[in-house]
């Protein structure tokens, strides 16, 4: 909790991508300098396209998971063992303020040549955050009060098709 004031003092907008993540099967990460997205697909090559943890009535994955975003102010409390514990998974981490208040849901967020939508789906942890980070990083991120600060990150859909690479800047559109 003493953390909590600095993790929300980060920008509003802005920030660098970093840990581009490629996410082709279940536990697999493969950190990569540029990543294609495409509104149809996702990011061709990953897991959303055939073994999705959200799905839409027709089985297919639902769009507003189809990029993940985590707050790096978050990653740095929590991913402290970075020898021998998975990177949480998230398409990139990025040193941006993810409150409601900041980026509320259908917030456009240009990155690179491609552009995303903040989901309505939350990102409230899963039983693997909590085994790799600990039950006191689970609770937090889960906290009473805690939902609308997105401790967790944000889960967007891809709005426009495009690039992101490392170093490219999150840009909220206002």
């Amino acid at each position: 909790m003493a953390a909590l004031p600095g993790v929300l003092s980060a920008p509003k907008t802005g920030s660098a991508v970093e840990y581009l993540c490629f996410r082709p099967g279940y536990g697999e990460r493969r950190f990569v300098q540029e990543l294609t997205l495409t509104r149809d697909r996702g990011i061709p090559g990953e897991r959303w396209e055939t073994a999705p943890w959200l799905k839409l009535p027709d089985g297919s994955g639902h769009p507003g998971i189809q990029v993940s975003i985590l707050p790096r102010r978050v990653l740095d409390l929590v991913w402290r063992d970075r020898e021998s514990v998975v990177h949480p998974g998230d398409t990139f981490v990025c040193d941006l303020d993810m409150t409601e208040a900041n980026l509320p849901e259908g917030q456009l967020l240009a990155v690179g040549t491609a552009v995303l939508r903040v989901s309505e789906v939350f990102n409230g942890s899963c039983a693997k955050w909590k085994v790799r980070y600990g039950t006191d990083a689970y609770d937090w991120a889960r906290a009473p009060g805690h939902k609308p600060l997105r401790l967790r990150g944000v889960l967007c859909s891809i709005e426009r098709d495009g690039v992101i690479r490392n170093v490219d800047r999150v840009q909220v559109q206002r």
